[in-house]
């Protein structure tokens, strides 16, 4: 099967928020997708190797934003990748709360939304929440960031340096330099599996 005919498939992307106590976290998500209207309800699948994974799963809440096609690459780099675990994601990026306490993200995006879990299911390597839109706000006319428009306009093209060998992964630009990749070999930066490396030639 060739892999790369699900990169045909369009995705937004978004900052999921979430928090636990007093701490709060986000990632990057390409997941989100509204599945009815009355009541508003959404999905996301979440990887269970993220600490917003966690959060959501035992808070039931997190927050939305969706990202505009304004945002750099800095957006990227604090929400994806680095992982909560280790790094205050908020750090000098004071944002609103929503009513649940959770942060939205107000820069370089186009709307956000709150909401409540409702169901958790189970998909091996990531968790699909359904969740009810409790309030939700447009803060900018500008297109969505498509997954596209960001590998064409915004993610950094990698520099091929001449002893470069191995594999890249096609999400975030990950060298593994080695001849042969790991069936089960996860990205250390953005989590993605062997399916999305490519052969360095």
């Amino acid at each position: 099967m060739d892999k790369k005919a699900m990169y045909d498939i369009g995705y937004g992307l978004y900052v999921l928020t979430a928090k636990d106590g007093e701490k709060v976290n986000g990632c990057i998500i390409n997941t989100a997708v509204q599945l009815t209207s009355n009541p508003n309800r959404i999905s996301i699948a979440v990887n269970k190797q993220n600490l917003t994974h966690d959060m959501i799963l035992k808070n039931n809440a997190f927050n939305l934003s969706i990202i505009g096609q304004s945002a750099g690459f800095e957006l990227f780099e604090r929400f994806g990748f680095h992982t909560g675990r280790d790094t205050d994601k908020f750090a000098g990026f004071e944002q609103p709360r929503s009513i649940t306490g959770i942060p939205y993200i107000t820069r370089n995006t186009t709307a956000w939304m709150s909401c409540w879990v409702e169901q958790a299911i189970d998909l091996d390597t990531h968790t699909l929440f359904i969740a009810a839109v409790t309030d939700a706000e447009k803060l900018a006319n500008e297109p969505p960031m498509t997954y596209a428009y960001y590998q064409e306009h915004v993610k950094p093209k990698p520099r091929m340096k001449k002893e470069e060998k191995g594999w890249r992964c096609v999400v975030c630009g990950y060298v593994y330099e080695q001849e042969d990749l790991p069936e089960d070999f996860v990205c250390p930066l953005c989590k993605h599996g062997a399916c999305d490396f490519e052969k360095i030639c």
